[in-house]
Parts: structure tokens; C-alpha cells; sequence
């Protein structure tokens, strides 16, 4: 409701909008719904909602970097060797198929063996594609989940549930959720950040959450640091020093506005918003200029090779926002769906995600942040063990890998089984409320107690279902 307050306030919102003073989305984003925090956290006038809280109990993990693989990577082609559906490659499914699931190009279908090969890797003897070469010299480091279990195989409704436990509603991501529980260790940066996402703004959404939690998308990561990384986050016809002046003036409109208020939690919230912004402008160019890390560094992550250049710099980039404190780092690489072609097709991908993917681990043990950074590789489903156009794969929620490293969970570890075929989890299933509640306890927070009260009713990351995967924590 707009009160003659509030109307001048909006006016001067309209002012900071039209006037291009280059605040960025985050902090506009945030302007209406600070109150909501302030009472539900119980926060009294000028504490921060980005403030460091205190986890539920001790944490193993300070923050999560998700690698997330956009499409479906084929389980049994990467992590998940099936020796029976090598044999009978080319055969009828000894399996019936969900009806639900027999769409066009799957009338005749036949099954497909591994399109890589697999070598035993690591002292753990983890046995995995040779397609990956590079991540297999750290199979000592990883936790393999080969019996994922998610509720839809369509692609939208499947990645809106990996990263915010829903299949339909408009809810908060599990980066919003850890913003908000946990707040963030840099104060000059945002809590959670999304590189170069691509899946559209619901699946990095606050919902109804306070919007600072939302997820601040980079969408550049290029060579240049003169390009920004964040859209309008700075204005480049005005100098620092001019764009400091006209914030300093709307900051003071703005306190003499809170004076008249006395406690006004929604003002409070702008005014913190915009010195974020503000500060944001100064730290971020530094993040994404990778002048001060050294060459060899740059090459572990294949910067400067065609293949690997563009996702060697988000794995580094997201390496540099993990070390800074920010809470949530999430990196995306697309073209995973392989209806066709998935051999040539995940040789490619491959190529692109093997180095970096690596190097990220390496970087972070070298140093000494891979135990507190929870580092998590998969997509929204996998994929079937039957073809679909004769050398593809349909999808497949059933009985797909995702892997975890670092952060307290125990490596070199397998945990659940499929069928011979892939196709099924059998044993040790995880579902992705199960990921979600297991990702919390790592971060030190109990995934039931972690709570926001809307239309009515307590809403949390796993809702009404999640149980913490004790078996894979070190």
C-alpha cells in the first residue's frame, strides 16, 4: 500500500532507476522486502541481513561451490560401468518401459553400451570414463552417488527441483536458503552468486524470501576486465567520485526519511542495499581479473586452451568468490541433453569440463579450502540405458550420479547401486530432498529448523520430506 510516506519514497526510487547511477539488480531487488526479515529474524534497527549467523551446530563445510551440468549427463557413460548392458548392447530392453516415458524415437529402441571406456582410478580404485582423465587423479577426493532419484524428466520442471527442492511453486533456491541462514563472510560481496546461469531467474530466486538472498548472476568471464561482469553495476559516464556524491545525497534523503519513520526496517534494508552495490563495484572488477594469479595457476584450469578457456575461467572465478567468503558459488556448464550423438557429444563435453573441473579441486586443496568447501557436479536427472535415434539416450530420474567432494563428506567412496542396466536405483537411493538435506548438515544447519513463515505455513528447502544421507560423512 502506498501511504504519502511512501510515495516520496518511491519517487526517489524511480529517480535512483531513471538516473542509471548503476546499482545493479541486487540492490533493487532488494528494496521492498527487507521487513519481512527483520521480522522474522527478530533483527533490531542497523543489523545487516548478510550478517555472519551462527550455524545450527558445527559445520563441516563454510560454503558450497555446485558445478552444475545442464541437460542430463549419462551415468553409465562417466561413473556408473555396467558390464551387462556392454554385453547385450544392441538388444531389446529386457525391461518394460513407463509408459509415461515411451516417447517418440524409443518405439524400437535397443540398448546402448558404454560409449567410453572405464579405468580404475585413485587408490580407491574408483572406476570411472576414461573421458576424464584429469578428475580421476582425484577419485581419492570424491563422493560418488550412483542411485539419485529425482521426480520429473522434463528438463524445466527437473532443474527447478535440484536447486530449490520444488517441482512447481515459485520457492527459494538452496543458495537463497544458505544466504539466509547463514549470512555471508564478505560484506563487500554477495552471499550467493550464479556464474554465467542460464537457466532462468526462478531457479536462483529468493521467492519470498528477503531479496538481497537472491542469486547475483555474472554473465561475463571474459579476458577483458573492463567488461562487467554484473549488469548495471557501475556507470561509466560518471566518475567514482561523482557516483560516491550522488549516493552520499540519496542516502541522506533516505535517513531523513528513517528519522521521520524511527523504525522503519524496509528503509533500513535500502539504505543497506545501495552501500552493497556501491562496494560491489569496487570488489568485483578485482574478482574477475585473474592478472594476480599466476600462470601456472591459469593453466591448471586450462585457461588459454580453445577446449577448456571459457569454463577453466568460471571453475577459477568461482575458486576466487569461495576464498572471498561468499557463501554460495554456483557455475553451470550446458549441452549435457544428448538425444543423439552422445559419444562425439560427451567427448566434447568432456574435453571442456575435465580440466577445469579438476584444477578447481586442486586449487582448492592446495590451498587448504577443500575441507570447508563443499564442491557438488551433477545435473537435474541422467540418462537411459536404452537409445533413442539409435545413438542417443533418453532421460532418466530413476537411478542417475551426482558427485561430491570435500566439505566433510568421506572420498574415494561409492554410495547406492543400480541395476545392471543403470537404469534403476536399488540400493542406497538418495533423493534430491535427501541432497538438500545433506548439503544443510554439512553447512551445519538442521534442514528442518531451517524455516521462513509465508501465507501462513513454515516453508523449508526439503518441505515436508529430506533425510540427511548419514553414511557419506566423514
Amino acid at each position: 500500500m502506498i501511504t504519502p510516506d511512501s510515495s516520496s519514497f518511491l519517487s526517489r526510487r524511480n529517480f535512483l532507476r531513471s538516473s542509471a547511477c548503476g546499482f545493479g539488480s541486487l540492490a533493487l531487488n532488494a528494496l521492498l522486502q527487507q521487513q519481512s526479515f527483520a521480522k522474522q529474524s527478530g533483527a533490531s534497527g542497523g543489523v545487516t541481513p548478510l550478517a555472519t549467523k551462527h550455524p545450527h551446530f558445527p559445520a563441516r563445510a563454510k560454503r558450497v561451490i555446485f558445478l552444475f551440468m545442464k541437460g542430463g549427463p549419462s551415468q553409465m557413460d562417466l561413473f556408473d560401468h555396467k558390464p551387462r548392458l556392454a554385453k547385450g548392447s544392441g538388444e531389446k530392453p529386457p525391461y518394460q518401459l513407463p509408459s509415461i516415458e515411451a516417447t517418440v524415437g524409443l518405439e524400437n529402441t535397443r540398448l546402448l553400451g558404454p560409449v567410453s571406456g572405464f579405468k580404475h582410478q585413485g587408490e580407491c580404485g574408483l572406476f570411472m570414463s576414461d573421458m576424464l582423465p584429469h578428475l580421476g587423479r582425484h577419485a581419492d577426493d570424491l563422493c560418488v552417488l550412483r542411485a539419485m532419484e529425482a521426480d520429473s524428466p522434463n528438463h524445466p520442471v527437473a532443474i527447478r527441483q535440484l536447486h530449490t527442492g520444488n517441482l512447481f511453486d515459485v520457492v527459494p533456491s538452496m543458495g537463497s536458503w544458505l544466504s539466509y541462514g547463514l549470512g555471508t563472510e564478505n560484506q563487500q560481496l554477495p552471499s550467493y552468486i550464479t556464474i554465467l546461469p542460464g537457466e532462468g531467474e526462478r531457479n536462483f530466486s529468493s521467492a519470498f524470501l528477503p531479496a538481497i538472498h537472491q542469486g547475483t548472476a555474472i554473465q561475463h568471464v571474459g579476458s577483458s576486465p573492463n567488461t562487467a561482469p554484473i549488469r548495471n553495476l557501475t556507470d561509466r559516464s560518471l566518475s567514482k567520485e561523482a557516483q560516491r556524491r550522488r549516493i552520499d545525497l540519496i542516502q541522506s534523503m533516505n535517513r531523513r526519511q528513517l528519522d521521520r519513520l524511527q523504525t522503519d526496517q524496509q528503509m533500513e534494508g535500502v539504505i543497506e542495499s545501495f552501500e552493497l552495490a556501491f562496494k560491489m563495484q569496487a570488489e568485483t572488477p578485482k574478482m574477475v581479473d585473474f592478472n594476480s594469479e599466476s600462470k601456472a595457476t591459469q593453466e591448471l584450469y586450462g585457461i588459454g586452451d580453445k577446449a577448456t578457456d571459457q569454463f577453466g575461467r568460471q571453475c577459477l572465478l568461482a575458486r576466487r568468490f569461495a576464498e572471498a567468503g561468499v557463501r554460495f558459488v554456483q557455475v553451470t556448464l550446458d549441452g549435457w541433453d544428448h538425444h543423439s550423438k552422445i559419444a562425439s557429444g560427451l567427448k566434447s563435453l568432456c574435453a571442456k569440463a575435465d580440466k577445469p573441473i579438476a584444477g578447481l579441486l586442486s586449487d582448492l586443496k592446495s590451498r587448504g579450502l577443500l575441507d570447508e568447501t563443499l564442491v557438488l557436479w551433477g545435473g537435474e536427472f541422467g540418462r537411459t540405458p536404452h537409445a533413442q535415434n539409435g545413438d542417443g539416450r533418453e532421460h532418466n530420474q530413476h537411478g542417475f550420479t551426482m558427485c561430491m567432494a570435500g566439505g566433510g563428506v568421506k572420498g574415494g567412496i561409492t554410495h547406492g547401486t543400480t541395476d545392471d542396466f543403470g537404469y534403476y536405483g536399488v540400493d542406497g537411493k538418495v533423493h534430491i530432498n535427501d541432497l538438500h538435506a545433506t548439503m544443510l548438515h554439512l553447512m551445519g544447519m538442521d534442514h528442518e529448523r531451517l524455516t521462513f513463515e509465508h501465507h501462513g505455513r513454515p516453508f523449508r528447502l526439503t518441505d515436508v520430506a529430506g533425510n540427511v544421507v548419514n553414511e557419506i560423512i566423514a
